[in-house]
Parts: structure tokens; sequence; C-alpha cells
């Protein structure tokens, strides 16, 4: 119970919640009001960046969420040109994650990280088409324990000011595991073949947990 109250922090979360408090205290001091304000959003930021354990299938069979959100795409587009895959087809599914979602981004899948590419750009609206292409952004390509190359997408939004990677190539890892967060609204894209999605436009997912594909 006290760990559903208290979820565990991201490590990123510590010096935004001693920001938030120390300016609670001085409002506090100068208005009750503008004081119980800034309690009630220093309380928002430590939500934000909740850490909670997940339950993880690690079934290869399947590729889970890595985003709490919304799912806003599911279709078959071409691969990203950003590691030269743009004559691959590949099916895409986009997740939407507001200001209260869980930020914490985990892989779909177990396997080796192939590459990780990171790409400066602009802050428009992550649920917009355009934010594929257009915002920050960092790129994963994992490759499955069945040999599928995985492509996994962060996507800084309009509030989002900052994608924290958490990942190494090379790295070996497990259904599920933690790579990384995106700070304040933002997308997540996944591009994946040879398995059959799971879920549909409006589906509300939960990281490392929600089924997203099965093969």
């Amino acid at each position: 119970m006290f760990s559903k109250i208290f979820p565990k922090l991201h490590s990123e979360g510590y010096k935004f919640i001693v920001i938030a408090i120390i300016i609670t205290i001085v409002l506090y001091s100068l208005s009750t009001f503008l004081g119980i304000i800034s309690l009630v959003l220093s309380i928002w930021v430590y939500y934000f960046f909740r850490d909670p354990n997940r339950v993880i299938i690690n079934d290869d069979n399947y590729l889970v969420s890595p985003a709490d959100g919304e799912v806003v795409k599911v279709e078959e587009v071409i691969g990203p040109k950003e590691f030269g895959l743009e004559n691959k087809k590949f099916k895409k599914i986009s997740i939407f994650m507001n200001i209260f979602d869980c930020h914490v981004n985990r892989t779909p899948c177990s396997g080796q990280v192939d590459e990780i590419l990171y790409k400066p750009g602009k802050f428009l609206n992550a649920s917009l088409d355009k934010a594929s292409e257009d915002n920050e952004r960092n790129y994963y390509k994992i490759k499955d324990n069945h040999g599928n190359e995985i492509i996994l997408v962060q996507i800084a939004g309009l509030v989002a000011r900052r994608i924290v990677c958490e990942t190494n190539k090379n790295q070996e890892l497990k259904q599920g595991d933690r790579i990384g967060m995106i700070r304040f609204g933002s997308r997540v894209d996944i591009y994946y073949e040879n398995y059959e999605p799971l879920v549909k436009v409006g589906q509300i997912t939960v990281s490392g947990e929600t089924l997203l594909a099965k093969k």
C-alpha cells in the first residue's frame, strides 16, 4: 500500500523535487494561498517522476508497451530514414504520454541495442504527425531474439525539453528493462516487423505490461 501511495522516484526527479520544495517554502512564507498552490504542484512533480515496478511477461512472442499513455496511431509505414530503412516497410504504433502519465520508458522486447541515434529538433505537440519527423528525438535500434529489427523512438513534446537515455550501444536488454525517460509530455513510436498488432487507437497502455503485438 505504501509503495502505491508513494511510488519509487526516478533519479531525474530529485533535483526538481528539491527545487519545488524550496519554492513552496518561500511562497508559503509570503502567502498561504500561494504556498498551497505550490504544494499541489510539488506533489504533481513527484508523481510525474514516479518509477513504479511493473510485472513483465518475459515472452519473446510478444512486444510490450514502451510507455504509459494513449495509442494514437496503428499503421504501416516506411522505416526511419535515420537508419537508412526508408525502403523497408514496418508496422508502427505511436503512444502519446500526457503530463499525468508515468514517463519512464521500457524496451518492448529482449535483445541487443544495435544503434542509438539522437536528433535535435523542435518542440511541437507530440500528438501531431509532424512530431515524428520534426521534434527532438532519440532512436534505438534493437535486434530481438528472433533477429527482427525493432525501432523505438522517444519524441520530445510541446513542454518536454530533455530526453534522458539510460541505455548504451551493444547493451543486452531484457523485455521491460528501463531505457530512459522524457520530461514533461511526449510520445514514443515503435516500428516493428513480423508481429501482429494487439492494440487499437484510443487504447490506454501501461509500460512494460500492455501487450502491443504478437508473433
